[in-house]
């Protein structure tokens, strides 16, 4: 019964481990990007456009989705609109998406306005990506689903350790040690 166990929690990690590589692989590369933004720093670029829109869209009930769509097509503007504000004298939209911007800012009066399109370069969007920042509920639940991959292969490969008598204490003593060093690098280094 001993030897099936060890089979199964070794046929478990070894195919958790394969399916989750590419993830694994994704996410340890964004991270080292998100540690070092500095790095791509000059890959941003901002574009500032100007148009005008048909003021009937901006009279009374406002035609949320003909501007949005309007911006759309006129600029290519791309995203989910994240906010859309109006006052008396203007209606403000923002669009975000991983590694992109753009916000408008439209005159009620005569229905000109200025757009800020800002995008952040392929980095940009993997960091995005890396954080589930404006990447909408499906990218959220595949990050989810990473982690809890992640997790069921680590402990897949801390019980095979309980099947390997010559390196259970050496790998249970390399995995303290992994965990004392972070501690550490916490308490002594971190503000």
């Amino acid at each position: 019964m001993k030897k099936s166990f060890s089979g199964l929690w070794r046929w478990l990690h070894i195919y958790l481990s394969m399916a989750g590589f590419a993830l694994l692989l994704f996410f340890s590369v964004t991270g080292i990007a998100l540690n070092h933004t500095e790095w791509f720093d000059d890959m941003q670029t901002t574009v500032n456009l100007k148009g005008s829109l048909d003021t009937m869209w901006l009279r009374g009930n406002i035609d949320k989705l003909a501007i949005a769509e309007s911006l759309r097509k006129t600029h290519e503007v791309r995203g989910t609109v994240s906010s859309f504000e109006a006052d008396d004298e203007q209606v403000t939209v923002s669009f975000t998406g991983p590694g992109y911007a753009a916000d408008a800012f439209i005159d009620r009066a005569d229905g000109r306005y200025e757009l800020t399109e800002t995008r952040t370069g392929i980095w940009g969007v993997m960091n995005d990506l890396h954080k589930g920042r404006d990447t909408g509920d499906a990218w959220r639940w595949l990050i989810d689903a990473s982690a809890v991959l992640m997790i069921l292969i680590s402990l897949t490969g801390m019980f095979m350790l309980f099947y390997l008598k010559r390196k259970r204490l050496a790998g249970w003593l390399v995995a303290l040690a992994g965990l004392l060093i972070a501690w550490a690098v916490y308490l002594i280094w971190v503000p």
